[in-house]
Parts: C-alpha cells; structure tokens; sequence
C-alpha cells in the first residue's frame, strides 16, 4: 500500500489512538509522524490488510510509550476538548475517563474496546501474555467502572 493510502484509511484511528495514550494533541501527531515515518521505511510486506493495521497500532503504541518516557510532566487534554477526538459524541465522558487510566490499563482497553481486537491479538502486539492482557481489561473495566458511576452502581441500577 502506498503511503498516501495508509494515511488516508489509518490515520485518523492512529490519532485516535495517540490521543488516548498521550492525552496531548501535538505529542499525539508527532507519534503518528513518526508511525508514519517508520512505514515509510518498512521493506517487508504484510500478510494482509489486518497485520499492516496491527503493526501501524504497535509501531505508534511504542511511540507513544517512548514519549512518556521523554516527559517531564504528563499534560492532559481539557475536559472541553474531549468531545473533538470522539468519533461519536456520546463516547466523550468514557474517553476523557478512559485518557486517566494508567497507560497499561488504557493501552488494552482502547485496543479491544474501541479499535475491537481480541485479547490474543492484544498480546502479540503489545508482546504481554494473554494473562497480562486479560488482568488489565479487567483491572481497566474496573476503574472505568468506579470512576463512572462512583459507587459502583451501572446507571440501570441507580434507579
């Protein structure tokens, strides 16, 4: 696939993805630069569509694990600023609580969540075990979880 292509069918969903992993809009398309950059000098072919995906998202996760380890300090996206990165505006208050999960818990529960990937491809591209992966959904959902509704009622079950 030319460059061009990739760019146009990849890169809003790896802004996207940035986005949520560095909580800061000009890290988050440095790191989608860079994924791109590194595309570009990519010489093996991928097995299919679904591979080339998978490698773009663990090319700009790695990217964005790099830049925290760069930081000083961590910025984060104002809460009115949330609803812009949203591809979906009822998703604005899960995103901006998903963006202060820990960058491991985030990091899976994006993946499979929003990008929907299964937990064993999770683990390939992130190169943690299946119980790894499975450990932080679950941890992940949990925080969302008390960080949504508090006192860990679903809203069905505050009525």
């Amino acid at each position: 696939m030319r460059v061009e292509e990739a760019v146009m069918e990849y890169g809003d969903m790896l802004f996207r993805a940035c986005m949520v992993l560095l909580c800061h809009e000009q890290d988050a398309q440095d790191a989608v630069q860079d994924t791109f950059c590194r595309y570009m000098e990519h010489s093996a072919e991928f097995r299919n569509k679904e591979h080339e995906k998978a490698w773009l998202l663990r090319v700009a996760a790695n990217r964005c694990m790099d830049v925290h380890r760069s930081r000083s300090r961590h910025p984060s996206v104002q809460w009115e600023d949330v609803d812009k990165y949203c591809e979906f505006p009822e998703q604005s208050e899960v995103l901006a609580e998903l963006m202060n999960l820990p960058d491991k818990l985030k990091a899976v529960i994006y993946l499979h969540y929003i990008e929907g990937y299964k937990a064993v491809e999770i683990a390939q591209m992130l190169g943690i075990t299946l119980n790894a992966v499975k450990k932080r959904m679950q941890r992940g959902r949990e925080c969302l979880k008390l960080s949504l509704y508090g006192d860990g009622a679903l809203p069905s079950e505050k009525i």
